[in-house]
């Protein structure tokens, strides 16, 4: 068996501590070499451009230029796979990073520094294999695209207060959009939503691959950004047009009633070794829940990702009837999940992620 061609790592924390051990856990990787550590964003561009490393582990907060800045002038000149490290108390800035060009997020358990950074090991060992699959080109084209996105103005923060019981807010979808999406999935998502008109007539129902401390995060900046009312889903809500609702990272997200009167539903992750998807939130398991209530009246969307999660989930929703988009591989960041679709002849239509928008309004009868 051939060798793994030697994947070239430039290591960014302004911590000696999580420097050494972020080092020394990529190094434990077969086929990883670190080719450089830098203290700040400044030292971390000059590196990155004389090294030329094949990704980046970056931490946001540091002095001198932090990782937004660094992320804009590297995406701008050299456009390098980041993994972002960040801890879960800075969710709203890895969403910020996602837009300006980073591939990923590891979230690490706390914002000190301390020994429990290495409990990410498993994560950024999955993280680096995604790399080696990595579409580079697309990194820069996404940032530009996030750049200069024609969006609405955000909404404001509302100001603290009890978090409120969900209640019907609109007219209940009797026809539905439901989407999957992985690795480079947060900026797609954004970048499609922010498209649709906020009276929408249908739902839309996102299964986001993302660690359950994220989606709420992810529904509500998300929701400052488009039109559309956005939710992270719960149990119980009913299926409103003009509304998005993402699974939570914590179950998987189905559907249960009929078209005009359907309720959303949150079910445990399946346990490992017992029969059902495998990944949480899984679009598989949101596709065929939503097949056999909405039949016709469905679209399905695969994004980005690595995998296939879509793929038997776009089946039942084709044998039902239903209509099933993938995003064009070429314009995907990770073509995995699309090209797993399209390869098993289940996609109506191949549509760049720029032309998504226009297909889907097209379904709902808007274009």
């Amino acid at each position: 068996m051939p060798e793994l061609e030697k994947l070239r790592a430039l290591v960014v924390d302004d911590s000696a501590y999580n420097r050494r051990t972020i080092t020394s856990m990529l190094q434990a990787q077969p086929g990883v070499e670190v080719v450089g550590r830098a203290i700040n964003g400044k030292e971390a561009l000059r590196m990155a451009f004389s090294l030329k490393p094949d990704v980046i582990t970056l931490d946001l907060e540091m002095p001198e230029m932090d990782g937004f800045s660094f992320l804009r002038l590297l995406m701008s000149k050299q456009p390098t796979p980041v993994l972002v490290v960040s801890s879960y108390s800075q969710r709203e800035n890895v969403f910020r990073a996602l837009e300006l060009g980073a591939l990923d997020f590891i979230a690490k358990p706390t914002r000190e520094v301390s020994p429990d950074i290495r409990n990410i090991e498993h994560d950024l060992r999955q993280k680096i294999e995604i790399v080696r699959k990595l579409q580079v080109v697309r990194l820069r084209e996404r940032a530009k695209s996030m750049a200069t996105l024609d969006r609405p103005k955000p909404k404001p923060l509302p100001e603290p207060a009890p978090r409120p019981q969900p209640t019907r807010t609109g007219a209940a979808a009797r026809r539905v959009i439901g989407v999957a999406a992985s690795t480079g999935g947060p900026p797609a998502v954004q970048q499609v939503l922010c498209a649709l008109p906020a009276d929408l007539p249908a739902a839309v129902l996102i299964a986001q691959h993302m660690p359950a401390r994220f989606t709420k995060a992810f529904a509500d900046r998300l929701d400052r950004l488009v039109s559309m009312r956005v939710v992270e889903a719960e149990d119980g809500l009913l299926v409103e047009a003009g509304t998005v609702y993402i699974a939570p990272g914590s179950g998987n997200l189905e559907v249960s009633g009929s078209p005009g009167d359907a309720r959303v539903r949150i079910v445990a992750p399946t346990k490992p070794g017992r029969p059902g998807p495998v990944i949480t939130p899984s679009g598989d398991h949101l596709f065929k829940s939503l097949a056999a209530v909405y039949g016709v009246e469905l679209c399905t969307v695969v994004l980005t990702g690595m995998g296939s999660d879509g793929r038997d989930g776009c089946r039942s929703a084709k044998e039902a009837g239903a209509r099933v988009l993938a995003e064009d591989p070429e314009s995907a960041v990770m073509p995995g999940m699309p090209y797993s679709v399209i390869e098993a002849g289940l996609a109506d239509q191949v549509v760049p992620i720029e032309a998504l928008a226009a297909a889907l309004l097209e379904f709902c009868g808007r274009a």
